[in-house]
């Protein structure tokens, strides 16, 4: 099984990319694992007639095959004035023009979202849980970890509140499943 771990942030030192990483560790030696964050990926703001002069940058088209070869996607977005941070919402334009796909692929998905305040993320879940379908998101669960700074230990790289950590990983079980499901 291939799992790829998205952090949807471009910053050097998002939580969301601890999250998703913490997350991602979970299946332990049962998958492989890749953790991306969208830095390798940054392309021009898109517009149409950037498009037409150029086509579909090779950037969306390598974030779109990490996602083809993935069995399972950990999605873990930074809240940006309550909705996708910038830098994701343009991989996220770039990749929906590439001819003939959905952005998603329908691969089974947690989506996630943590931020420094109590709603972790509430925003940024609402907005791709009712957009990323039209995608083909295949959302199958969604985990919200609020508090960030004071429910995650980013020494040791894990969740320290144990009802939000026990929350966390009966997701990644389901989750799990679901692709043990598809693969027979």
């Amino acid at each position: 099984m291939k799992v790829l771990a998205i952090a949807g942030s471009n910053s050097e030192a998002s939580m969301n990319k601890h999250l998703v990483s913490y997350a991602a560790s979970m299946f332990g030696e049962k998958a492989e694992i890749e953790v991306i964050d969208l830095n390798p990926f940054e392309m021009p703001i898109y517009k149409h007639e950037r498009e037409l002069a150029g086509g579909v940058p090779q950037e969306a088209k390598d974030f779109a095959a990490k996602i083809d070869g993935a069995n399972l996607l950990l999605v873990s977005l930074a809240e940006h004035n309550g909705t996708y941070s910038t830098a994701f919402k343009n991989v996220f334009d770039w990749v929906s023009r590439i001819k003939d796909r959905t952005v998603w692929n329908e691969v089974p998905m947690l989506l996630m979202s943590t931020s420094p305040g109590g709603r972790g993320g509430a925003g940024v879940l609402e907005a791709a849980g009712k957009r990323f379908p039209f995608h083909g998101g295949n959302v199958v669960e969604t985990f919200s970890l609020p508090f960030f700074n004071d429910n995650f230990d980013k020494a040791a790289g894990k969740i320290s509140n144990e009802e939000k950590d026990s929350e966390l990983r009966e997701k990644i079980i389901k989750i799990s499943a679901i692709e043990t499901i598809l693969e027979k």
